[in-house]
């Protein structure tokens, strides 16, 4: 990792604030970003999702897919978290918390947009950011590579329906047109996109060249995902320093959340036999979020002021830190974990170097 990612907290961190002082000072000009927009798409924000987007989707490659028996345990834990608990979790969670537990301390009438909002955010799983994750664990690169693309597929068909299944139960009508124009614009052309770059540059330049391609667009992605930041603290700044407790109160599912569903991926895959270097990042892949797209399609589907693209600004405040502590937790259990008798009996015994004394 560059000096400039190991950081990446910190510059999260700055443009959070920057974002909200400008907001605050200058609402006319967010105002007029917002307004820049296509059939309820921001073009601005798009622009940069894509920049984001594109640069990690290049590193994905499809025909990993076919790995999938090697791992066959953790890409099934993944699997099961992904896509059966955590969309169904969060949506519990959402009802729990925000539609009855904290209901008198929240505005009536953003109730049901802040459930949304929460659901956009747990229904379709970490594309980026999952590579600096599963890095920082020393995860397995090939089962990681072999997951996202598995995820990046299963999402194309999948984001919608339960989406749309979610906000139906929380009783919002789904404008399954600008859901769908969504999913189109955020998930299925930046994913065509990488893989015709992808394609085009290994069948000139080989190997070499693709890595030289990825140097360059890399940091490309990172100010892309900064840019994006700012923007979006811009335009949610003056609620941020109105409600205070408003985002205090929504950050409280989202922390159960990933934690929960973090530690039930953990925990299987060690019941299972895995091995602690795809454990690792079938934790992480399982509690992350796919926040650009969950921003992307609140702020389509509902519009920049709503509860709902709050809700998902949320996740986003909190994503890096939070996941930052969930590589904290799994690199330092690694001995505990080594030490289940279903990895023993896969793995053999832990190596008497790395045993800590009793």
């Amino acid at each position: 990792m560059s000096l400039f990612e190991r950081y990446l907290t910190l510059w999260v961190a700055l443009c959070i604030v920057a974002g909200i002082a400008l907001g605050h000072w200058f609402p006319g000009l967010f105002h007029a970003i917002g307004a820049a927009e296509v059939a309820h798409v921001n073009l601005p924000v798009a622009a940069l999702i894509w920049l984001m987007i594109i640069p990690m989707l290049v590193k994905v490659d499809f025909a990993a897919i076919g790995k999938v028996r090697e791992h066959w345990r953790g890409i099934g834990v993944t699997l099961f978290i992904n896509w059966a608990v955590k969309p169904f979790s969060m949506a519990a969670l959402g009802w729990l918390f925000i539609g009855y537990l904290f209901r008198t301390w929240l505005p009536e009438n953003q109730i049901d947009s802040y459930i949304a909002g929460l659901i956009l955010l747990a229904a379709a799983p970490c594309t980026a950011m999952v590579f600096v994750w599963s890095n920082l664990s020393d995860g397995e690169p090939d089962f990681t590579l072999t997951q996202v693309a598995l995820n990046d597929t299963i999402m194309v068909f999948a984001f919608a329906p339960i989406v749309g299944l979610l906000l139906g139960l929380s009783a919002i009508t789904v404008p399954w047109q600008t859901l769908l124009l969504s999913v189109g614009l955020y998930i299925v052309v930046p994913v065509v996109l990488a893989q015709v770059l992808r394609s085009s540059v290994l069948s000139r330049s080989g190997p070499a060249g693709l890595a030289a391609l990825l140097a360059r667009l890399q940091p490309i992605s990172l100010v892309a995902l900064l840019t994006t930041l700012v923007l979006l603290f811009g335009f949610q700044g003056q609620q941020i320093i109105d409600q205070p407790l408003v985002i205090a109160l929504l950050a409280v599912p989202i922390l159960i959340q990933v934690y929960l569903n973090s530690g039930i991926a953990y925990l299987l895959n060690r019941a299972t036999g895995e091995a602690h270097c795809v454990a690792a990042p079938s934790a992480l892949i399982g509690a992350s979020n796919f926040f650009e797209l969950a921003v992307a399609a609140a702020i389509s589907l509902f519009g920049f002021s709503s509860g709902a693209a709050l809700a998902t600004v949320v996740g986003v405040l909190i994503e890096v830190p939070v996941m930052l502590s969930v590589v904290k937790i799994v690199n330092s259990s690694k001995h505990w974990y080594e030490s289940g008798a279903a990895v023993r009996r896969r793995t053999g015994p832990v190596p008497a170097a790395t045993r800590k004394p009793a």
